[in-house]
């Protein structure tokens, strides 16, 4: 890494970066941003990393969920715990069924930017900017919302560091002791099949510890039961304020960015020559690529030597979206690569950005069937290969929205706009985001067996 600097990206061709019509401004936003202290901690980065190593040799699984794009206007303490807790239930469901230990990685505390198709969008004939997430402009359709503002990355800061408050006492402070369980399930989530097979389960869960506490073993006096690890991810996308919050660390001399504990890479800014790229590979933090039907299996190598040029394990994780009906024409020759060379890397599914549709109201949704699809059209390419699917990567929310169709719920085209919130993409709401870790946990529990590993009866 000697020839790599945190501003050496700027030397590379770079897409999906707003054009500031304030350059100075920029300059001492950036400045200013450098100053702050950092958001999380490399010790925490290198924990995670870790644990992620513990994945890709196959003994644990990543679940990886979020909004997916966080705004400013929907800022509020209750949101972030209720996706919170319902990660905790998806990673209780997924451990207990599959006896597999789960690394808890949130898309909060960060996620503001988002790539665009487009760099311009035309309503009634009006043609303004794109909207590319709240730290660059605002989603009001008016040429004056559109412009991208510095100072937006200020408060995407205090807003990320208000939530890494929350997070860190929600997973220390109490709310995520196991012997809490059955109070995780949300009102809503409570009257669905989703909460009713989560309320079987933390009845069981409810048992074994009872069962503990009569052989002599305090689940209170457990610290693994007290609290759990969460950490923070989001996409590397603005590349001007990872640079600001990249920070060496005093303890090993290396690079980490400071703005979340795990960075990815989109399928639209992963060119090896590219700017997003060459930021990626000087950080020390555990960072993904997304990967999808364009990737090639060479251009995959070529980059997994970019930016895990050592083979370390939990390094590097590769998170495809396909769309369902493309698993099996795109995924078996990357697994095959990528297991002929000998490559270290977690495979992750994201079965949400490739099934993303128009419904005949207007709004994009995502069928929860074509989702489920997906899921299990992944497990099984990674069975015929001798592979192991080794997490999960979803955009979801805790709120009661109706953005997704289908489901336990049957949430129909016609019913979308009754609470669709959404500042970007559809998200799964709590019971179908619950309802799909059960048919994960189902998968892991069969690929797990198939490999060898020790799995609960």
């Amino acid at each position: 890494m000697s020839n790599w600097t945190p501003e050496s990206w700027k030397s590379r061709p770079v897409i999906q970066v707003p054009e500031y019509p304030d350059q100075e401004k920029l300059q001492d936003v950036e400045k200013q941003l450098a100053s702050y202290p950092p958001l999380v901690f490399a010790g925490e980065a290198r924990r995670l990393k870790s644990q992620l190593a513990e994945v890709a040799e196959g003994r644990g699984f990543l679940l990886q969920g979020g909004d997916c794009a966080e705004s400013f206007a929907e800022f509020h303490p209750n949101n972030i715990r209720d996706t919170f807790r319902v990660l905790l239930q998806m990673a209780v469901v997924l451990t207990f069924a599959a006896s597999c230990p789960v690394v808890k990685v949130g898309r909060l505390a960060g996620q503001f930017a988002k790539p665009r198709s487009a760099d311009t969008e035309t309503v009634d004939g009006v043609e303004l900017p794109s909207y590319r997430g709240d730290i660059i402009n605002n989603i009001e359709f008016n040429e004056g919302s559109r412009i991208p503002d510095p100072e937006r990355m200020l408060r995407a800061y205090s807003q990320a560091a208000a939530t890494l408050n929350l997070l860190r006492a929600f997973a220390q402070g109490g709310y995520a002791n196991l012997m809490s369980v059955h109070k995780w399930n949300l009102d809503f989530v409570q009257a669905s099949g989703a909460g009713e097979k989560y309320a079987a389960l933390a009845e069981d869960i409810g048992k074994a510890l009872s069962f503990m506490e009569a052989c002599g073993v305090n689940p209170n006096d457990v610290r693994q039961l007290q609290g759990t690890d969460f950490y923070t991810s989001h996409e590397a996308l603005l590349l001007g304020y990872e640079q600001a919050l990249t920070r060496v660390d005093s303890t090993s001399g290396d690079w980490y960015d400071t703005s979340a504990h795990m960075l990815w890479v989109g399928d639209r800014t992963r060119q090896l020559d590219g700017a997003h790229l060459e930021f990626m590979r000087g950080i020390s933090n555990p960072i993904a690529s997304k990967v999808g039907p364009t990737t090639d299996p060479d251009d995959l190598l070529r980059l997994i030597d970019l930016l895990n040029p050592t083979n370390e394990a939990g390094r590097l994780t590769l998170i495809t979206r396909f769309g369902a009906d493309n698993v099996e024409k795109h995924l078996p020759a990357l697994l095959q690569a990528v297991k002929r060379e000998g490559k270290k890397v977690i495979w992750s599914c994201d079965p949400m950005h490739g099934n993303t549709i128009k419904a005949s109201s207007g709004f994009k949704t995502r069928p929860f069937d074509r989702v489920i699809q997906e899921v299990k059209n992944v497990f099984a390419c990674h069975r015929a290969e001798g592979t192991y699917a080794g997490g999960i990567h979803l955009e979801l929310t805790g709120q009661n929205v109706t953005e997704c169709t289908g489901g336990a719920v049957a949430i129909t085209e016609e019913g979308l706009a009754s609470r669709y919130h959404t500042h970007c993409d559809p998200r799964l709401n709590a019971s179908q985001s619950i309802e799909l870790a059960f048919l994960v946990a189902e998968a892991l529990k069969e690929e797990r067996e198939a490999l060898g590993q020790t799995v609960a009866a």
